[in-house]
């Protein structure tokens, strides 16, 4: 039961509106299976309570990957914690941090490549990658650069559907 809902309520997060740019086919920042800490919960005005982005629970060190081929927009500290911004070809940018950046400002990276380390700081109780996706000004859910899950169906007689797999 608990695997239906977390099913249904990663579609849900992730049934949103098209991105303003075509979208890419992403790759993940951290290795399978993504664990989110706090989901996209974007706010109602641009000068308003919201989390605008998804934190991925990771522990300190963990290799960063970029998304997409793209340009290093900014590398370095903002706010005492160090953030890694890549521009990518569809004029969207991602964000990630905390981080100590492994690329420099300008630097060209490809999709997979390992751009940065996760570090403490964050906002999250335990270690987590804050995870940002923008289209000029405004926050996009980065979960939407991912490739869809493909929906399985199971047998009628498979234990999920049977009282005792509940």
């Amino acid at each position: 039961m608990t695997t239906l809902l977390l099913s249904l309520l990663l579609a849900l997060t992730l049934a949103q509106p098209a991105l303003t740019q075509p979208a890419l086919p992403g790759v993940r920042p951290l290795p399978a299976p993504l664990s989110v800490a706090r989901w996209w919960d974007p706010p109602p005005t641009p000068y308003t309570a919201g989390h605008r982005g998804v934190d991925l629970s990771a522990p300190v060190g963990a290799e960063i990957r970029a998304v997409a081929d793209g340009l290093v927009h900014h590398a370095g500290p903002v706010a005492g914690r160090g953030v890694l911004s890549l521009a990518l070809p569809n004029g969207l940018r991602t964000t990630y941090e905390p981080v100590r950046p492994l690329v420099t400002e300008g630097e060209q990276v490809r999709a997979g490549q390992v751009v940065a380390v996760l570090t403490e700081g964050s906002h999250c109780p335990a270690p987590c990658l804050h995870w940002g996706l923008l289209a000029g000004e405004e926050y996009l859910n980065p979960l939407a650069l991912l490739p869809r899950p493909t929906p399985r169906l199971l047998p009628a007689e498979h234990p999920f559907f049977s009282p005792a797999g509940v």
